[in-house]
């Protein structure tokens, strides 16, 4: 039984059939906000929406208990807590690793729609939080 699959007969078809549709929608939303984080007048805005996102997906997740997206999550509002309390711009490897995180939220999101067995792989590098978030 694939991931859709187990959904629907865990939960209410029209709960699975939200989260999928929002969680797309926060997918989709994620790149242009991370590249906005390059410039010093989108930083503050840009970090405290992503934080947001990444905030919902941990608890839309839970509710699902898809624990792939609550760690990875979990890990990004953690990262985005931090960079919350500094000026931008963010550095290089910040946005580098903010974009390898969005594809791997889309891996997931396409896992689910195609009602994969499994959830893929998480992609190693995302391990490698970068040290350094803001630009000196």
């Amino acid at each position: 039984m694939g991931l859709f699959s187990q959904l629907e007969v865990d939960f209410d078809l029209e709960i699975v059939e939200d989260f999928i549709s929002h969680y797309a929608i926060m997918c989709e939303t994620m790149e242009p906000l991370i590249i906005g984080l390059e410039k010093k007048d989108q930083y503050e805005s840009n970090i405290g929406e992503l934080f947001r996102i990444f905030h919902n997906m941990k608890s839309a997740g839970g509710f699902l208990k898809l624990e792939p997206i609550i760690k990875l999550a979990t890990l990004c509002e953690d990262i985005a807590e931090e960079a919350r309390i500094l000026e931008g711009p963010a550095t290089d490897d910040f946005i580098d690793w903010l974009l390898l995180v969005s594809d791997q939220f889309d891996k997931y999101r396409m896992n689910i729609e195609e009602d994969d067995e499994y959830f893929g792989m998480l992609e190693p590098l995302i391990i490698k939080v970068p040290i350094h978030l803001q630009k000196h």
